[in-house]
């Protein structure tokens, strides 16, 4: 079906990105992957492409557009030329909604305009050792010091982590913690105290670093609390239906991209003297994940126009992650399977694919959160 979410503006962003996927970032790729990360020249490119910051007002070197389809043409473009390791979405879309809604003015005129440029590289430090999805068990302690807070504590599996030169680290400020205790704290790169622990190995996304993060009695200045203090919990409830929203859109243009390749391999490769796509059971396989896309897509569509309109509530941003996360694994594990022993090579994208999109189903909560706060709003 044609889509009907995007107009002609959006059309025209979506060339630029494949323009500065064809410039910046595919041709280097290969060595990202080597390397653990990316290139820091990457994020200025994407800043001076205008990539970064969309939705930042312009005083503070934004785009000054807060049109979410904008968000929803990049990560579509980025997952389909397999490339998930320079994390745009992470840094506009989850990111940036705490540093526009939350900053003060001085917050805002010391960090915007250089997270615009590509210069300032974020990160959030939620998830630790002990305490994942759970933010009740987070032990991170931000202690009262006067003048500043004295932040102890360590995180894990943070996406930017050895890159990130401003990281949103979310702490206890009261003993109890919890829903009540919590705030967030912004630690810079070169505060004394603030250690980079290894570029942890993934089975995917290799060039995508993601670190652990160590905090020995850090001074955060008064002046870089964001948001209100105790207030972290709102705060990161807030957002999560953006971020949620981000990881479901790649979630269904992954799926469609695998789908796309695997129909055009099975109408060239032949087995038994005739293509693959002759078989009746191929046939029947492209048949049921062509149907799951196409109606998973009608529902994610809408959800992108309801999230532009500031009408979308939690409840169907964690249906729309959890669906379209778990049609991305299925179709993933399915066109490898279509592929037979060249899916297994990583020569071939499916297999790019099938490692890189596997974490999709975890971060930003796992199916098993979605389907609870799914549960929870009809069962009370």
């Amino acid at each position: 079906m044609p889509r009907q979410i995007f107009t002609e503006d959006h059309e025209a962003f979506r060339e630029t990105v494949r323009t500065f996927l064809a410039k910046e970032v595919t041709p280097h790729y290969e060595q990202w992957e080597k390397d653990g990360i990316v290139s820091r020249d990457a994020w200025r490119a994407a800043g001076r492409q205008g990539l970064l910051g969309m939705a930042v007002p312009e005083e503070y070197g934004g785009g000054g557009n807060p049109d979410f389809r904008y968000s929803a043409v990049l990560a579509e473009e980025f997952t389909r030329a397999g490339t998930p390791g320079l994390a745009l979405g992470l840094h506009n879309d989850i990111i940036g909604p705490y540093l526009t809604s939350l900053a003060t003015d001085e917050q805002k005129q010391r960090w915007l305009p250089g997270f615009c440029r590509g210069e300032i590289i974020t990160a959030i430090a939620m998830t630790e050792p002990g305490a994942g999805s759970d933010l009740q068990g987070i032990r991170t302690t931000a202690e009262d010091k006067g003048d500043h807070w004295l932040l102890n504590g360590s995180k894990t599996f943070i996406s930017n982590g050895i890159l990130a030169d401003l990281v949103i680290v979310v702490a206890k400020t009261t003993p109890e913690g919890g829903a009540h205790g919590l705030s967030l704290l912004v630690v810079e790169r070169g505060t004394p105290g603030f250690e980079r622990g290894r570029n942890l190995d993934k089975i995917g996304q290799k060039s995508q670093d993601t670190a652990e993060l160590f905090f020995h009695d850090v001074r955060v200045p008064k002046d870089n609390l964001l948001g209100e203090l105790n207030g972290a919990f709102v705060h990161l409830m807030t957002n999560l239906a953006q971020e949620r929203m981000g990881i479901a859109v790649a979630g269904i243009a992954a799926a469609e991209h695998l789908l796309e390749i695997t129909t055009q391999y099975v109408k060239e490769r032949e087995a038994f003297g005739r293509p693959l796509a002759k078989l009746q059971h191929i046939r029947f396989e492209i048949a049921e994940m062509a149907t799951e896309c196409a109606v998973t897509r009608t529902f994610l569509d809408r959800c992108i126009a309801d999230h532009s309109d500031g009408t979308l509530d939690a409840v169907h941003a964690s249906m729309a992650k959890w669906w379209a996360t778990e049609l991305q694994k299925r179709v993933a594990d399915r066109c490898l399977q279509l592929h037979g022993g060249y899916g297994y090579m990583t020569e071939y994208r499916v297999a790019k694919a099938f490692t890189d999109g596997r974490i999709q189903t975890i971060y930003g909560g796992t199916t098993e959160i979605m389907k609870e706060i799914i549960g929870r709003s009809l069962l009370g």
